[in-house]
C-alpha cells in the first residue's frame, strides 16, 4: 500500500489532506479512486489507513480508517556526518542510508574533499537530497522521513557533539593494523534510544589534524572491517552492522 509523509498542518481529528506532489502522484500516477486506501505519515512517527473520500484538481482528502501500530525505525538514533564525495555518490548514500534506517543527515566538506559545497547551488542540491529521502522513505516504509540538516563545517558539526551520546569515526587507517578495540566494541556500550553521530570522510579520508579535533571532541575512531571502503560504502556498512546488533541479534535494550 503506498505511503505519504503528510506535514502537521494537513491533519484534522479523523482526516488528512493531501497536496501539491503527492496529490498528483495519487491521481496521475498512482491512478487511484475514492474509496482507494493508502497509508499517511503524520511527523510524530505514527501512520494511519486511511480511504479516499475526495479526489480534487489539486488535493486529495481521506478519511482515517485506524492508526497502525508498526515501527521500522533503528532503535537508535544514528546521524551520518558525510564528507562530500565526488559525483553522484551522495545520492546513493542519502537513498540506501535512509532505507538501512539513518535518522539524520549532515554534509561538510573535508580537508581532502575533491568535491566543493556550491552555496549558490545550494537550494536546488537540498531539494533533490530531499526528494530522494521522501521516496526511500515511502519505499521502505519508514515511521519518519530522515532529516537532512544544513550544510556546516566538521568542526560545527562536532562542536553539537554534546547532544549525541556517541560519536563514531571511520577511519581509514584504523583497519591498516591489529586493534585491541573492535567496532563491535563500540556497539556492544551503546543502549537503545541512544544518539550516535557517525563521521564519514571523502575520498581522500581524513586529515591528521581533522583526526586529532575529532579526538579532541569525545570521537572514537574504528575501522569497519579489515578491508578500506569507500566513501560511499562506509555509512552503509556501519548502519547494517548496527541493524543487525540491535534489531536482530537483539542486543544492549
Amino acid at each position: 500500500m503506498q505511503r505519504y509523509y503528510v506535514p502537521k498542518e494537513n491533519w484534522e481529528k479523523d482526516a488528512v489532506l493531501v497536496t501539491k506532489e503527492d496529490a498528483h502522484h495519487i491521481k496521475r500516477v498512482m491512478r487511484q479512486q475514492v474509496g482507494d486506501q493508502m497509508i499517511c505519515n503524520h511527523p510524530s512517527g505514527k501512520a494511519a489507513r486511511c480511504i479516499i473520500d475526495i479526489i480534487a484538481d489539486d488535493y486529495v482528502k481521506a478519511r482515517i480508517m485506524e492508526w497502525l501500530e508498526d515501527d521500522h525505525e533503528l532503535p537508535v538514533k544514528v546521524t551520518i556526518a558525510q564528507g562530500l564525495p565526488k559525483g553522484n555518490k551522495l545520492e546513493l548514500i542519502l537513498q540506501k542510508g535512509t532505507e538501512l534506517g539513518a535518522a539524520a543527515f549532515q554534509l561538510f566538506e573535508a580537508d581532502r574533499s575533491i568535491a566543493k559545497w556550491d552555496v549558490k547551488k545550494a537550494a536546488n542540491r537540498f531539494k533533490r537530497f530531499d526528494k530522494i529521502i521522501k521516496e526511500a522513505s515511502e519505499q521502505c516504509h519508514r515511521n519518519l522521513k530522515p532529516t537532512l540538516y544544513d550544510f556546516q563545517s566538521l568542526h560545527e558539526i562536532v562542536t553539537d557533539s554534546p547532544s549525541y551520546d556517541h560519536i563514531i569515526v571511520g577511519y581509514e587507517e584504523e583497519a591498516k593494523r591489529e586493534i585491541d578495540y573492535t567496532f563491535g566494541d563500540v556497539l556492544s556500550t551503546i543502549r537503545h534510544g541512544q544518539s550516535i553521530l557517525i563521521v564519514i570522510g571523502p575520498e581522500g579520508g581524513f586529515s591528521k589534524e581533522e583526526v586529532i579535533m575529532l579526538k579532541e571532541h569525545g570521537a572514537i575512531p574504528v575501522r569497519f572491517g579489515k578491508r578500506i571502503l569507500r566513501t560511499e560504502t562506509a555509512s552503509l556498512y556501519a548502519l547494517a552492522s548496527i541493524s543487525y546488533h540491535f534489531e536482530e541479534l537483539r542486543c544492549s535494550k
